[in-house]
């Protein structure tokens, strides 16, 4: 709680900070615990309960008991309906799989992921001042595991690529090469956004620009061509939305930033421009990762026409993939370096999220999901485009989503990283759907005149519970 004391802020202490937003401790951990790293020769996460994941289970744990206390947003029925309604998709992939008990874990995962965290984010995430605690913890959890990257390019020990141990993947091992590109393209986002929010003091635009710069050198040298798209495509729109003189000086320094490093350093240039060209080579002489990658499409298709409403049921992909799979899927791709001895590593999805939702849980399950997740996308927009406040919020929810929903175009839920994606349908759906709340004044603000002790909570918004 703050107080304004003669026309002064009285700073509140640590203590006090801590009183005031401990339930955020959780969700701060779910993001920051992604800095422990994967023990060598852990190609895979799957099917295991990492330090984030148990986070989230906390966080889910204590947006609850706030609930029962009443301390928490209200929900509109819109947000009641966007964030339930993927739950009750979830449950009829599951009962209608051919192997009910083998898809449980996979309605775990997907409830804990595309429900629970989100909610929670949305429940406990009270003003402007706390989601940008939450975005910040974004951005450390980048420049960390982006500075790690560049040192494993640096001195050759990231993960195999092309013959050599050069490939930056952070603290996530080259079983999960995606890892440290997405946290790095999550942190680059809210960091564009805070360098073109409007209404931001200048010196922290400043700082947000800089360390957006930053954060490019670790994207380029993570070779991941999926993460270069989506983060530039959220960019783009983040610059776009913050206005277009503002996106034109931020476009042209980072193309700048990317003709310094890539041509003048001559970091990675070789290897950048042979990833850069394989993205216009898919139907000419495709690399064998992009023909599994389209195999699999067509597998995950084939699924869903042989059960158009359900789908094969949560975490049926990989046991239906070979009866659905031409010959030129090969029996998966290669890793090694960054620690971990040669592993020969399955192809268990289609490395497409929306793919991978229509053939295990059919059409229901596309649109309790997705649907939500348009829903989200448009009222976002929409509210920005109102002119409302926090602006600076708003570009960052909607960077982040925009972000997220490119890369499922590429990607899917998978790997230790995995639950962020909760983490940013949560922030996301904050932005969307704003609380009845959010009409009153600032909470937790007291005016005092002449005598504190008097004060009691007039300041206080209506229908809101202070924290203890």
């Amino acid at each position: 709680m703050s107080l304004v004391v003669s026309g002064h802020r009285a700073l509140p202490g640590l203590p006090v900070l801590l009183r005031r937003h401990w339930p955020l401790l959780p969700l701060a951990a779910t993001v920051l615990f992604l800095l422990a790293p994967l023990p060598a020769g852990d190609a895979t996460a799957s099917g295991k309960v990492g330090p984030a994941d148990a986070a989230s289970l906390l966080l889910a744990f204590v947006c609850g008991v706030q609930a029962l206390r009443g301390r928490v947003r209200a929900l509109t029925p819109l947000g009641v309906l966007v964030l339930g309604t993927p739950a009750v998709g979830l449950a009829i992939a599951t009962m209608t799989a051919g192997d009910p008990y083998a898809a449980l874990p996979g309605f775990v995962r997907y409830l804990q992921v595309f429900v629970l965290v989100p909610a929670a984010v949305v429940l406990l995430v009270r003003d402007a001042a706390e989601f940008r605690l939450a975005a910040g913890c974004f951005v450390v959890l980048a420049l960390v595991q982006g500075a790690v990257g560049v040192v494993q390019y640096v001195t050759h020990t990231g993960a195999s690529y092309q013959g050599q141990d050069v490939r930056a993947v952070g603290t996530f091992g080259p079983g999960d090469v995606m890892g440290m590109a997405t946290v790095v393209a999550y942190g680059l986002i809210v960091a564009t956004a805070v360098g073109l929010a409007p209404g931001l003091p200048r010196r922290v635009r400043r700082i947000g620009g800089g360390l957006a710069l930053a954060l490019v050198l670790p994207l380029v040298l993570s070779f991941s061509r999926g993460v270069w798209i989506a983060t530039a495509g959220a960019a783009v729109l983040v610059m776009v939305l913050a206005g277009i003189r503002r996106a034109l000086k931020v476009l042209l320094a980072l193309v700048a930033a990317g003709v310094v490093l890539v041509g003048g350093f001559g970091v990675g240039s070789a290897m950048v421009a042979e990833r850069l060209t394989s993205i216009t080579q898919v139907s000419s002489a495709p690399d064998q990762s992009v023909t599994d990658r389209y195999t699999m499409w067509a597998a995950a298709e084939s699924m869903w026409r042989e059960r158009p409403a359900v789908g094969v049921g949560l975490k049926g992909f990989p046991a239906n993939r070979d009866g659905h799979s031409s010959l030129g899927l090969s029996s998966g791709s290669d890793t090694a370096g960054a620690g971990q001895a040669y592993l020969r590593q399955p192809l268990l999805s289609p490395h497409n999220m929306y793919l991978l939702i229509l053939s295990e849980q059919g059409l229901i399950g596309l649109i309790a999901l997705a649907g939500g997740w348009a829903a989200l996308l448009v009222a976002g927009l929409r509210r920005l485009a109102a002119g409302e406040g926090m602006r600076d919020c708003g570009l960052i929810a909607i960077g982040l989503f925009a972000w997220q929903l490119t890369d499922f175009l590429y990607a899917d839920i998978g790997g230790p990283s995995t639950v962020l994606t909760g983490v940013i349908i949560g922030l996301a759906a904050w932005w969307a759907l704003p609380s009845p709340q959010d009409a009153g004044p600032p909470r937790g603000a007291v005016a005092v005149s002449g005598n504190v002790g008097g004060a009691g909570a007039r300041g206080r918004a209506p229908g809101v519970a202070a924290r203890p």
